[in-house]
């Protein structure tokens, strides 16, 4: 058996989910997915805050290991991504990859050089997609994750649809450009970079390390989409179907996240393959209460709680006050993993952050009384 052979095999031999997780974390996490009540509402989350991590993994420097604790130490039942707060001192810092040049300001990565720079470069891109031999090593190492944070926390792997990650190798405007002085070039860049991402998905339904895949393409602003509904027809969804089709015949729910309002794509959503939709900002003009009256027994809601003010500018008090609330608008039935509207942001206070999650436990548990 060759190398490659030995990888898949141990990836596809990976214990299964319900034998590696918590019992009553497990049962908690897929009662709610099948819309019935557990015994708590699940929490899910991102949470970049470096006191936090500080304070449940101080001087940790493997990233998976300090996720791992923060998420085990808050009592969180999901985690999307591991990752590593930028440290006071970090501001201003460039730090440069084989594709982007970034800088942090206010303790966040932001992209201020892009790789793709001109129509030239647009219509000279090619890249060639991966082997599915290829993907099996990031498999083993989401399996290993999966341990890591294990039996407290599920780690929920996940990729991108290639939709943003085109646009997020050029910048909006170029890309705006383009679409109109390269649109076969755009759709070309696009179909590849989802064409690797249906091979990871792929890989990934076979493995079937756990019950839920995320799938994160921003398309939306605060108010509106970020692209008209016709082009999304056109450059977006059949590409999500795609992406969807592998996981959804292996039973795995797809939690689809775009920042932003998504009130009129729920149903493009759901047609696609989408089980459940994060982060539902409510600052963005979405409305929980709206979403589950409307699909409640169709769609996993997943997040809801505002990140942008209330959690970092509110009092302990206000985010006790907008959990009930919450909880009130989205918790009944199941369906619902609470959580922020994107993610805890480092401007959050560690008192805030530790009053939503008590929160959610104390107010979460079923029969609900909010």
């Amino acid at each position: 058996m060759s190398e490659e052979q030995q990888i898949k095999q141990r990836a596809l031999d990976a214990e299964r989910v319900d034998e590696v997780l918590d019992s009553r974390v497990y049962d908690r996490i897929m009662t709610a997915a099948e819309f019935r009540e557990p015994d708590r509402v699940p929490i899910w989350d991102f949470i970049d805050s470096w006191p936090i991590y500080q304070q449940f993994a101080p001087g940790e420097e493997d990233r998976v290991v300090a996720t791992a604790r923060v998420f085990n130490g808050l009592e969180i039942d999901m985690c999307r991504s591991v990752y590593m707060p930028q440290p006071p001192g970090s501001e201003g810092q460039e730090i440069e990859s084989e594709t982007h040049k970034r800088k942090i300001s206010g303790r966040t990565n932001w992209v201020v050089e892009y790789p793709i720079k001109s129509l030239m470069d647009v219509k000279a891109w090619r890249r060639d997609p991966p082997r599915e031999e290829d993907i099996w090593p990031e498999v083993e190492r989401a399996a290993g994750i999966r341990g890591t944070f294990a039996p407290q926390t599920l780690f929920v792997p996940g990729c991108g649809v290639g939709f943003h990650a085109a646009y997020g190798m050029m910048g909006l405007q170029l890309f705006a450009t383009a679409l109109y002085d390269a649109r076969d070039d755009i759709e070309r860049i696009i179909a590849t970079l989802n064409a690797a991402n249906c091979v990871r998905a792929k890989a990934y339904a076979k493995a079937n390390l756990g019950p839920l895949f995320f799938v994160g393409d921003d398309i939306a602003y605060k108010g509106r989409t970020m692209f008209s509904p016709a082009m999304l027809q056109e450059l977006f969804f059949p590409y999500l179907t795609r992406l969807c089709e592998p996981l959804v015949k292996a039973g795995i729910k797809v939690i689809f996240h775009t920042d932003g309002y998504v009130m009129d794509i729920v149903d493009d959503l759901l047609e696609s393959g989408v089980a459940g939709l994060n982060p539902l900002e409510p600052l963005a003009g979405n409305d929980i209460a709206a979403l589950k009256k409307r699909y409640g027994r169709n769609l996993i809601l997943v997040g809801g709680m505002d990140c942008s003010q209330l959690l970092p500018l509110g009092s302990v008090g206000d985010v006790r006050d907008g959990t009930r609330q919450l909880l009130h608008d989205a918790g009944r039935g199941g369906g619902f993993f609470i959580g922020s509207s994107s993610e805890i942001v480092p401007a959050t206070p560690v008192e805030n952050i530790f009053a939503f999650y008590e929160a959610c436990r104390e107010f979460g548990k079923y029969p609900l009384r909010v």
